[in-house]
């Protein structure tokens, strides 16, 4: 008599505090055998599972995703500017939308860790001009980034910046392998609003004197 089929259950989910997290959105997902972790605007994270994937959707923001390949640790950040003008950051878990910051904080928890700083495999992503703002933030962030590398004397693994369209990036940290699908017009559309609402609710939350962040979509 044949066996009853049965449904693989997922495995536990991780700790949230495991490593260093901004994140919670974690689901299970059974055609890649694991854990999705979506990273939003202005978040990073940081694991040492091989079973997590991280996942985020990038207009003209930019991510970096950045692993030792010998300690079996990665992470990923997700910035919306390329630095504060002002100099101040605020409270921690605002600061990390300036690339200057997020960039700080990605190497800095991964290094924490037990990542070695001359190791880092950095790969990056994002920068398009998704909008038609007169600000072409996009491409600000895609120089910075290339430009806070060559400063800190960091090497470039792999980059995909700039152009007029967003991506979809799933990182898998254990082996350092991207997958990067651009979208499509109807999508772009979509994620320079969701920046734009993003930017405005930001902008509600700061002292007067904050920057624009990007103008009308059209």
């Amino acid at each position: 008599m044949n066996a009853a089929p049965t449904t693989r259950r997922p495995p536990n989910p991780p700790a949230v505090d495991e490593l260093a997290s901004r994140t919670g959105r974690r689901f299970f997902d059974a055609a890649n055998d694991g854990w999705m972790v979506k990273v939003f605007p202005g978040e990073y994270y940081v694991t040492d599972r091989s079973d997590e994937i991280l996942v985020t959707v990038l207009g003209s923001c930019v991510a970096a995703c950045i692993r030792d390949p010998f300690a079996g640790i990665g992470g990923m950040n997700h910035f919306m500017l390329p630095h504060a003008h002002d100099g101040s950051w605020g409270d921690d878990l605002r600061s990390t939308r300036f690339g200057n910051y997020a960039m700080e904080k990605l190497i800095n928890e991964l290094v924490k860790a037990g990542c070695a700083r001359d190791r880092l495999e950095i790969k990056v992503f994002g920068g398009g001009n998704v909008t038609e703002a007169s600000n072409a933030i996009g491409s600000d962030n895609a120089e910075f980034v290339l430009s806070y590398l060559a400063a800190e004397g960091l090497s470039c693994a792999a980059k995909d910046l700039g152009g007029s369209v967003p991506r979809r990036i799933h990182y898998y940290p254990a082996i350092g392998r991207v997958v990067r699908r651009l979208l499509s017009a109807s999508d772009r559309f979509a994620v320079g609003c969701e920046e734009q609402d993003y930017g405005r609710k930001l902008q509600q939350e700061q002292p007067s004197g904050e920057i624009q962040l990007f103008g009308d979509i059209r």
